[in-house]
């Protein structure tokens, strides 16, 4: 029997539902109207944003806590414009996102028509592949390659362009029949020999250090690498991409390292013997200067970019490949060798650790002042469930949570590492709690980056997503200011957001419950109740506007070269005083 004919958008949809996309983040307009006509009754969920930008970020968050793509859908011009911020972060990050952009009739392309821009080639530089749908009958075949392209190898973003007349025109349909068994494809560049050296290379060593990236999770290897730290008895740091991806409270655990490491992460790395690199990239935040990094160290670096390989760090050996699937290869050659137990000099090694530990501890003074953002973020790791799904935007409150939050599991970390973009906590929440509805989610995020996306309070009323909202509120650009202070002679330049909205107000206008804290003795009560209400919540957390994220390495030091206090003393201050504090 001949199938029946469909428009484009009716094609397009149902490609997509093959392809088991459930939800889409979108906002629309003039050339995709006649999707969102189609979209009228579809079997597809569609979140309606205040922004685009909040629609990539929430398909970027989807894609992480799931490590399926994420979808949105905008209209030409400015729509597709906004989402670039989004594509960008999820291209450095290696997240799968598949993005949907109308763009004008094709035979108005060039012409500058109303809402008209070069979508393919603004997006080039921040997607993995984009295509434009050149004839309405190639819409499944393209949809398809998008996936596979967003899953494969690296992941990362893709983005499709859609002229309004491909989703009017009408035709047979002719579907992918590999739609929805996208089988992930990888590189592999390695051969037993270069496992045999990989296990020489760990055998030899007395001071190893494992440090594991963002690959780690979307390799799903978390389990490879506990099974390979717990048998070499090799001590593992972990990426800001990767946190979760090893238990931050297991006796091996070092945290995170690089600019805001603690001090004995980054000196273990500093004078370890062999540094075992894993789904990570040497990024200047991890390393530091260059010339000054791990100097005395070999290097393995596990990855499935190939272009990745010597072009931060020169290492010793490298092994390309799906990181899971070569971690289960070299721990299968240290079994077959009979490797059970670390040597004396490994124990050794981490009795060293631990009295650089004790050193030079993280730390701040919880009593006797304001609110210390250091103590909520503790006392949100206290009370939350492990599994519980943190996002966060970028700054002073982003490190503050990677030092003092107890990730304890993959996927529970959403950050705009990479990119480091302001206004991803709040939407990527959003997302994230779409993808997995029964799963506590926080938006621990800071007064500035909450402002960028603050209209999706919207949102997640309008949708009855119970995502919770925590504001570490300083009243200031904490990190910009705290860069000032130190590095700028306290020359504070246009860091001030005192005149801020309040937010408890704000969010009771949208119809979500707020609170305000100031003070310590608030904060496990306060805690408990936003945890266990099943509504969306607010909690506008005002704490210490001079506090700052240390340790700190300098611009231009190396990884040892930590400065891991603040130089002045820290006062004491009553409840009197803090009102003048904030006046700060």
């Amino acid at each position: 029997m001949a199938q029946k004919n469909n428009s484009g958008a009716e094609i397009l949809l149902e490609s997509l539902i093959r392809e088991n996309v459930e939800v889409i983040f979108g906002y629309p307009g003039g050339v995709v109207l006649p999707l969102y006509d189609s979209l009228y009754g579809a079997k597809l969920r569609h979140i309606l944003v205040r922004h685009e930008q909040a629609a990539i970020f929430g398909a970027d968050g989807y894609a992480r806590v799931t490590g399926k793509p994420g979808v949105c859908l905008v209209t030409s011009g400015p729509g597709a414009t906004n989402i670039t911020t989004g594509l960008t972060s999820a291209l450095m990050d290696s997240i799968p996102v598949v993005a949907l952009t109308g763009q004008v009739p094709s035979t108005m392309i060039g012409k500058d028509a109303f809402q008209e821009c070069d979508t393919i080639g603004i997006t080039m530089p921040s997607t993995k592949a984009n295509f434009i749908i050149r004839r309405t009958e190639e819409i499944p075949e393209v949809v398809h390659r998008a996936f596979e392209t967003a899953v494969s190898g690296r992941p990362g973003p893709v983005l499709v362009d859609v002229p309004k007349d491909m989703l009017i025109h009408v035709v047979e349909p002719h579907y992918h029949p590999a739609a929805g068994r996208i089988q992930s494809k990888y590189l592999q560049e390695w051969n037993e020999g270069d496992i045999g050296k990989a296990a020489d290379m760990i055998l030899e060593s007395r001071r190893a250090v494992l440090y594991v990236g963002g690959g780690v999770i979307h390799s799903g290897a978390a389990d490879e690498i506990f099974e390979l730290a717990e048998l070499t008895h090799i001590p593992v740091t972990t990426t800001l991409m990767a946190l979760g991806g090893f238990p931050s409270r297991h006796p091996l655990s070092l945290g995170m390292l690089g600019m805001h490491g603690s001090y004995a992460t980054n000196m273990a790395v500093t004078h370890s013997d062999l540094l075992i690199a894993v789904g990570a990239r040497f990024d200047d935040r991890v390393t530091g200067r260059i010339d000054g990094f791990a100097l005395k160290a070999k290097k393995i670096h596990f990855d499935v970019d190939p272009s990745e390989i010597h072009k931060n760090v020169q290492v010793n050996l490298a092994l390309v490949g799906n990181a899971r699937d070569t971690l289960q290869a070299l721990i299968g050659e240290l079994r077959r060798r009979n490797h059970r137990a670390a040597p004396p000099e490994r124990q050794a090694w981490l009795a060293e650790i631990s009295e650089w530990r004790e050193e030079h501890p993280l730390h701040y003074e919880k009593e006797g002042g304001p609110l210390k953002p250091q103590h909520v973020i503790e006392a949100l790791g206290q009370a939350a469930a492990p599994n519980t799904i943190i996002t966060v935007d970028v700054g002073q409150h982003q490190m503050w949570t990677a030092q003092f939050y107890p990730f304890s599991r993959p996927r529970t970390f959403l950050s705009s590492s990479g990119l480091g973009a302001m206004g991803y906590g709040f939407p990527a929440a959003i997302g994230a709690q779409m993808a997995i509805p029964d799963r506590q989610v926080i938006a621990v995020i800071g007064d500035g980056g909450f402002q960028m996306t603050l209209p999706d309070l919207a949102t997640i009323r309008q949708n009855q997503l119970p995502v919770k909202i925590a504001i570490i509120n300083n009243r200031c650009l904490g990190m910009v200011r705290q860069w000032q202070e130190i590095f700028f002679e306290q020359r504070y330049s246009e860091v001030d957001l005192s005149c801020s909205p309040d937010f408890v107000k704000l969010a009771e206008s949208y119809g979500i419950p707020a609170r305000r804290v100031q003070f310590s003795r608030e904060l496990p009560q306060a805690v408990r109740e936003f945890l266990a209400d099943p509504e969306p919540q607010l909690i506008d957390f005002q704490v210490d506007p001079r506090e700052n994220v240390y340790p700190i390495i300098p611009p231009g030091a190396a990884l040892g070269e930590m400065i891991v206090a603040p130089p002045q003393t820290v006062l004491d201050f009553d409840e009197e005083t803090i009102d003048d504090l904030w006046a700060y």
